[in-house]
């Protein structure tokens, strides 16, 4: 019980100490007093409106003692008699002071109407009713029943009637001599109010003038002071409430602030420095990536990011090697500063071997100070005067593609920020690689696709041609043998057709190998495809285009051109039609329909023969490759209506 005293009053002080607790502490202790004295103030009102009914309740007994008597009175009259009406109102007489002694002695609240807790007038009132009930009420009602009452009982009711009137009287004086000092209490209350309203506002105004008010202009006085700069100010801490607490807050932030206007130019200076370096950093990062996103070879990438670095971080020399993970080489692809021997020396690395060997195989950034290695002297940079020799590795989505040194013949140590920089240039470095090699390939698979493309354009035409015709000089050779002239003179109008097709078909080719796409919108290209063909071909084009879209990229637009080349071929090869027409309906989706009034096909026929038709295929290969769907619908005799359909969640825009 002591320790957790102990520890409860250090607690109760501390928060004792809080400015809130002690404002909120001392108005609720004015309160209580305030509530104490207004609550006797009201105790006491209402105790003497009490006895004053009391005085009035007990002053009434006198009267009803006078007329008790005289009602007594006339009860003896000359007739020998008695008066029945004087009687019945003796009776009611006796019972009314009854009822005023019970409501003397029962009081009520509600009036107020209450006797005065005192004990000598609780022993006055109970003389009282003693009087009442021990002499004065048994003789009286006595007197109701004789007829007539002797007289000399009726002076004794009357002589009793004069006592009890006198001990009323005496009942009534105590009372208002109660009254007369409770009334004083009760002013006294009033006073003590007043001198606490009083003494209570002052002692508020004092307690928040040195609570509040002078803090806060203490306060209001050092901001003021610090205003015109004068960082040597401070507060007294006088308290250990909250302003105690600004104060110590003031103090400390002045001292800052001196510090800080002293040391000012020594801080400008380094954060200067610092701004000045980062921007150096920026403006590596930004040259590099913008040197590195150019078309170029390796060698130039390599060369001009090698050079970038070396200048940057004034390294003596440097070099740049690609890994090649099937072998296990590291080929040295540039070099800068460093000798021919030394270049001769590792111009090819295995993993492992040698300290940029080893790092291969760490995969971690590593710089050695050759000065401070066992073996540093039997290094051949060492032995070229390199002191240090740092290596960071060239990375590209996780996969390790080489590394780059920089070669300095002082001691030379990296920062973490110089190294995160390098590590940086040496992903972005790699990227670019990646990227180069990644279009490389590209460049192969669409060479080999429009090679694919061109093969089957070639076998869809001029093989079939070529085979036709080599079957018609086969005939006319026979028949030259055997000499029907009348073979040949129909043979050789077929080989002139023959080949005047084949020549054709090579011209188209060769168009539609050459097309590129106009300046503008897949729309004005489509029109000049469809102008040429009107006058090749002699065939009317109805062309409507309705294009709301996103422009589609270059690639996209050159192979819906192709498919439209494709079609318009066969219709003038095949349909034998009057009339085609074309529409464009490019919204969120997008809809392409080549369709003729030829003869038209059977599609079920057509993919039952060999190899089907290959310009169906290639068709449907263009449009495959931009995610589109070609659909073909024809009937003999009904014509031909070819359909590219590219829905919403496929489309790209350019």
């Amino acid at each position: 019980m002591p320790a957790s005293r102990a520890v409860l009053k250090p607690a109760l002080f501390a928060g004792w100490q809080k400015l809130s607790t002690r404002i909120v502490g001392l108005l609720l202790g004015f309160l209580a007093v305030a509530l104490l004295v207004i609550g006797s103030t009201l105790l006491l009102s209402w105790q003497l409106e009490g006895s004053a009914a009391a005085i009035n309740v007990a002053g009434s007994l006198r009267m009803d003692s006078y007329r008790l008597a005289m009602l007594a009175g006339r009860l003896d009259t000359p007739a020998g008699r008695a008066d029945p009406a004087a009687a019945g109102e003796l009776g009611a007489q006796l019972k009314r002071i009854d009822a005023t002694l019970e409501l003397l002695q029962r009081g009520d609240p509600q009036r107020p109407l209450f006797l005065p807790p005192t004990s000598v007038i609780r022993g006055v009132f109970g003389e009282v009713r003693q009087q009442w009930r021990g002499e004065l009420a048994p003789r009286a009602g006595a007197l109701l029943a004789r007829d007539p009452p002797p007289a000399a009982e009726v002076r004794a009711v009357q002589q009793l009637g004069e006592r009890f009137v006198l001990r009323v009287d005496q009942l009534v004086q105590h009372i208002e001599h109660d009254s007369e000092g409770r009334t004083f209490w009760l002013r006294a209350s009033q006073l003590l109010l007043l001198a606490l309203a009083l003494f209570g506002t002052v002692s508020i105004i004092y307690l928040l003038f040195n609570m509040i008010v002078s803090p806060v202009t203490r306060l209001q006085a050092g901001i003021e002071r610090m205003r015109e700069q004068d960082l040597s100010v401070r507060l007294p801490v006088d308290s250990s409430d909250e302003f105690g607490a600004l104060a110590r807050g003031f103090n400390q932030m002045a001292d800052k602030l001196q510090d800080s206007y002293a040391n000012l130019e020594q801080r400008v200076h380094t954060k200067t420095a610092e701004l000045e370096q980062q921007n150096r950093e920026l403006a590596l990062l930004y040259d590099s990536a913008a040197f590195l996103q150019q078309p170029q070879s390796a060698e130039a990438m390599c060369d001009g990011f090698l050079n970038r670095i070396s200048d940057y971080f004034s390294a003596d020399g440097g070099s740049v090697r690609i890994l090649d993970p099937n072998r296990g080489n590291l080929h040295m692809l540039v070099h800068h500063g460093i000798s021919e021997k030394l270049v001769e020396t590792e111009r090819c690395l295995k993993v492992g071997e040698c300290l940029c060997g080893e790092a291969v195989v760490s995969k971690l950034a590593v710089i050695h100070d050759l000065r401070r290695m066992d073996r540093g002297h039997t290094l051949q940079c060492h032995r070229e005067g390199f002191a240090t020799i740092s290596i960071f590795h060239i990375f590209a989505q996780r996969q390790h593609l080489g590394f780059f040194n920089l070669h300095f013949r002082t001691t030379t140590e990296f920062s973490a920020a110089q190294t995160a920089l390098l590590e940086t240039l040496g992903q972005l470095l790699g990227t670019a690689i990646e990227n180069q090699r990644l279009q490389g390939r590209d460049r192969e698979l669409a060479i080999s696709e429009e090679r694919n493309l061109v093969a089957q354009g070639l076998h869809d035409s001029i093989a079939q041609g070529l085979n036709f015709l080599n079957l018609q000089v086969q005939m006319l050779e026979q028949s030259l043998k055997s000499g029907r002239v009348d073979e040949v003179e129909s043979i050789v109008p077929a080989l002139r057709a023959g080949v005047e097709e084949s020549y054709q078909d090579v011209r188209e080719l060769l168009h539609n190998f050459r097309t590129r796409l106009q300046e503008g919108n897949l729309v004005s290209s489509l029109e000049t495809v469809v102008d040429k063909f009107r006058r090749q071909s002699g065939i009317a084009v109805d062309i409507e285009a309705d294009s709301d879209g996103a422009p589609f990229p270059r690639e996209h637009q050159l192979q819906l051109l192709f498919i439209v080349q494709e079609a318009l071929s066969n219709v003038r090869k095949h349909a034998s039609a009057r009339q085609v027409w074309l529409r464009l309906t490019d919204g969120e989706d997008f809809d392409l329909s080549i369709r003729d009034d030829g003869h038209g096909f059977d599609p079920l026929r057509l993919d039952t023969k060999d190899g089907a038709h290959v310009g169906l295929t290639i068709m449907r290969e263009r449009a495959q490759r931009i995610g589109a769907r070609l659909d073909v619908t024809s009937a003999p005799g009904a014509g031909t209506d070819v359909r590219v359909h590219l829905g919403r969640a496929q489309r790209r825009a350019a």
